[in-house]
Order: C-alpha cells, then sequence, then structure tokens
C-alpha cells in the first residue's frame, strides 16, 4: 500500500511538530517554508528577542532543552539552534523544502458529506479526492505542482502580514518627512543592518506590545540618552519589570486547573457558566497587565 502524501506549509515549531506525527503514522510529508532557515518567527526576530516564557514550559515533551542552556528564558539563538537540534535528532530535514514559496492551492475529486468535523473553506473534500499544490523554488524561479492525499496549513498567526492603520488622504506615511515601517520590516533585517538603521535616529515606536517594547529597549541601548526613543500608544497595560514579582513566578498563577475556570466553554453547565462569569474581572486583569523582561 501506497504512503499517503502530505503537504505541510511553514517550517516553524507547528510545521515540524506535524511532520514529526505524519513520520510516526507512516505518512510522507513534505513540508514548504518561503524562509531560508526553519524556524517560523524565530527566523525573523530582534536581535534582543528572548523567550517571554520559561523554557521549561516551552519545549518539546519528547525533546527537552540541552543542559549548556542555562538562561532561563533562552536567546532567539538559542531557539532555532533547538529546533534544528530536534528537527535533525527526528530526521525532518529530509522532508523539509525551504525558499519554497506555495502559491496555489486545488482540490480535484468529490465533495463529501462523511466527515463530522471540517475546518477548512468551501465543500468538505472526499479521501477519494487529490490536492494540487504549486510550489516555486524562489532560487531557481521554477515551478512545480505537487500533489497531496492531506494539506496542513501551519503558517501562524504573525506570519508576513503586517496590520498597518488605514490613514485619511493627506495624512498618513506619505506625508511624514522620516522613514515609516512595520515593525516586521525591522524584525527582517539583518541585525548590524537594523543598528545601523536606528542609531543616531530619533525613533518613534508605536504601540505598547511586546515587539514594541523590544523595538524600543534596543533603540535605547543602540543610541543611549542623547536619543531617546518615544513610545506612543493608545491602551494603558500594566508592565511588570519581573516575571517572579515577591518571589512567585506569575506563571503559575495562569497556566493551572484553576485558570480553566475563568473561560467558558461549549455546553458548559449553569455551574461553569456562573463560575466563568463570577470571575471575569481576573480576565480583565490578566489583559491589562503584562510581563516584560
Amino acid at each position: 500500500m501506497d504512503k499517503k502524501q502530505v503537504v505541510i506549509v511553514g517550517a516553524g515549531i507547528s510545521g515540524l511538530l506535524a511532520c514529526k506525527y505524519c513520520l510516526s503514522k507512516g505518512f510522507n510529508p513534505t513540508v514548504f517554508d518561503l524562509e531560508s532557515d526553519i524556524g517560523g518567527v524565530w527566523v525573523k526576530t530582534i536581535k534582543t528577542t528572548r523567550l517571554q516564557a520559561p523554557k521549561p514550559l516551552y519545549q518539546f515533551s519528547d525533546f527537552p532543552w540541552p543542559e549548556s542552556v542555562v538562561d532561563v528564558f533562552p536567546t532567539q539563538q538559542q531557539m532555532l539552534e533547538y529546533l534544528r537540534s530536534y528537527a535533525t535528532h527526528f530526521d525532518l530535514m529530509p522532508h523539509i523544502k525551504l525558499q519554497s514559496r506555495v502559491n496555489n492551492i486545488s482540490y480535484d475529486g468529490p465533495s463529501s458529506q462523511a466527515w463530522s468535523l471540517w475546518n477548512g473553506i468551501a465543500e468538505m473534500s472526499s479521501s477519494k479526492g487529490k490536492w494540487n499544490v504549486t510550489v516555486t523554488d524562489i532560487r531557481t524561479a521554477t515551478t512545480q505542482v505537487y500533489i497531496a492525499d492531506f494539506v496542513i496549513l501551519c503558517l501562524g498567526r504573525f506570519k508576513d502580514v503586517p496590520n498597518m492603520p488605514k490613514f485619511p488622504v493627506g495624512k498618513g506615511p506619505e506625508i511624514f518627512r522620516g522613514k515609516a515601517i512595520h515593525s516586521m520590516e525591522y524584525a527582517a533585517m539583518d541585525h548590524d543592518k537594523a543598528e545601523a538603521f536606528v542609531k543616531g535616529k530619533k525613533v518613534v515606536v508605536v504601540g505598547f506590545g511586546k515587539t514594541g517594547l523590544d523595538i524600543a529597549r534596543e533603540c535605547a541601548s543602540i543610541n543611549g540618552p542623547e536619543h531617546p526613543c518615544t513610545i506612543v500608544y493608545r491602551r494603558d497595560h500594566w508592565k511588570l519589570p519581573d516575571w517572579a514579582p515577591w518571589g512567585i513566578p506569575l506563571t503559575y498563577l495562569y497556566f493551572n486547573r484553576f485558570s480553566e475556570l475563568l473561560v467558558h466553554k461549549p455546553g458548559e453547565g449553569f455551574v461553569l457558566n456562573l463560575l466563568a462569569t463570577a470571575l471575569s474581572p481576573l480576565v480583565s486583569l490578566s489583559t491589562t497587565s503584562k510581563l516584560y523582561m
């Protein structure tokens, strides 16, 4: 019996996991990613970016962090090395095609009402049909159509789609005398190029989230007090300077069974509904406070 062919789009953490799982089930997966390295969002990050969760809570269950990584919050480079080690250990690299752009995905075959669960678009596909995945190798500019039994999308919510605000005509970046870029453009720069880009300049960061603070901290480190960085934001957040204030790691306060009671669930009974409603102020508190190292 021929192995089922599976196409996986994205070689980030979820794509690597999907590839390993497919191999364990006897499938033949092929992973496509536009970047020149595996790692997803970790490939294009700011130089000073670190893991936001303690490493014991951010690791593969069957592949722990090496003892050589002693930092509680590993750096970007340590994270990439960890992901590469994972892919090498489980022999995933032969199934990964980098610098490959997926241009189109189409389905050939009859529709089916046999599947009770479906998270796609249009009609449900049949197990008798095939998926046509058109891929361009950006190194050779050649295009090939791959035939697959299944397609798994592992793109991630922050992948290559900048959220740019819309400005009225005559009031947008076009009238700004300086350079206006999205944080994704800054993160995609080579680290030395990014430093040269902001060095000696007055920088304004719009946004008070984690990425905005990372960029502001990096700019402040590069330019010092001579050219302070300004942050402009719309909504206040309570930034906590330590992940373990009062000696208690905050992670333990929301990564536990009790925190599940804060969220409304489909089909919940009266008691669970009452608890989630009564505890809703704690959810508001967690969204207005951010942990920032």
